[in-house]
């Protein structure tokens, strides 16, 4: 009976043999396209995933250089205005000097001696009599007033 039982074990073991390959010739997965899509997403996030930290630092490294650029572009602005700044001042201090001259020569040729030797060349001498005039008033005529509202417009606009 130890033989019939032996052989019945082998003959047991052998079906388990030979059923294995059967379930190994049925799919793993049972839906293939969703596995299929599953290996392919896979695939694509490890290629992304590659290049991942050499976009982040290229990422970061922009934005520092936007940062250092708009740094020195703000820098090169006020520097500009400094000196634009320093340019106005100094042609006010020359614009200001110029001016004093002006007034002083000004004054200088308005002054009472200059005048009194001018007219001294010029053979004038201080009026001995005084006369008063009196004119009269311009009359008034309707081509005049047309004229004058002409003119005022005229001097609205700037025009001389």
């Amino acid at each position: 009976m130890a033989s019939t039982s032996s052989a019945a074990a082998r003959h047991a073991h052998d079906d388990k043999a030979i059923a294995q390959p059967r379930q190994q010739s049925q799919p793993r997965v049972r839906n293939v396209r969703t596995a299929k899509h599953a290996t392919q997403r896979r695939i694509s996030r490890k290629e992304r995933a590659r290049y991942m930290n050499l976009v982040r630092f290229c990422g970061v490294l922009a934005f520092s250089l936007s940062l250092v650029m708009l740094y020195v572009m703000l820098t090169a602005r006020l520097t500009s205005v400094n000196y634009a700044v320093a340019r106005a001042q100094r042609e006010r201090a020359e614009l200001q000097a110029e001016t004093a001259r002006l007034d002083d020569r000004l004054a200088a040729l308005r002054s009472d001696d200059r005048l009194a030797s001018v007219a001294a060349r010029l053979h004038m001498q201080d009026p001995q009599q005084f006369a008063v005039v009196s004119l009269p008033p311009p009359a008034r005529s309707e081509d005049r007033a047309h004229v004058a509202l002409l003119a005022g417009l005229a001097s609205l606009f700037g025009a001389k």
